[in-house]
């Protein structure tokens, strides 16, 4: 089972609080962790998860694997910058959003594009022509983002 956190490379302490507690918690299920790999909320959620044994994997916008966070198992180098932002996501079974910015906002998109269900926790909220959309599941905790996301991974394993 794959999960894809996405966030911003610079955020909030209480988002790196989120995305540490939600690697520690993917980590316990047996998920295996993909990433941007860089700094901010990647670089905590590989932290959590390094902390309790998780397995984590970062696609790299460079040509350098030496720009992952050193909590990154797996440095994926691809030199196209924020269209790696495609193969994050693409490559998960779920997908968990915390805060972000525009390149988080792709991520989104793309997953959703994908079909691919997007958890969010304090993330974007998405609307069309004034009225809201309910495609971001909403989640107020870590507990219950993981608890979602890993149910959707593990149905989405189980029918492949």
């Amino acid at each position: 089972m794959i999960i894809a956190v996405i966030g911003d490379s610079s955020c909030s302490p209480e988002q790196a609080e989120l995305a540490e507690t939600v690697g520690e918690q993917l980590a316990e299920r047996g998920a295996t962790i993909i990433c941007g790999g860089l700094s901010g909320v990647m670089e905590a959620v590989c932290r959590g998860a390094k902390s309790r044994g998780g397995l984590t994997v970062g696609v790299l916008p460079g040509e350098d694997a030496s720009m992952a966070n050193p909590w990154v198992d797996i440095p994926i180098v691809t030199g196209v910058g924020y269209a790696r932002n495609m193969a994050v996501v693409k490559s998960a079974q779920a997908v968990i959003a915390i805060g972000g910015g525009y390149g988080t906002l792709s991520e989104i998109a793309y997953a959703l594009k994908s079909n691919i269900a997007v958890v969010g926790l304090n993330t974007w909220s998405l609307s069309l022509n004034g009225q809201a959309l309910d495609a971001v599941i909403r989640i107020s905790n870590p507990t219950e983002a993981v608890d979602k996301a890993v149910a959707v991974a593990e149905n989405k394993v189980g029918s492949v």
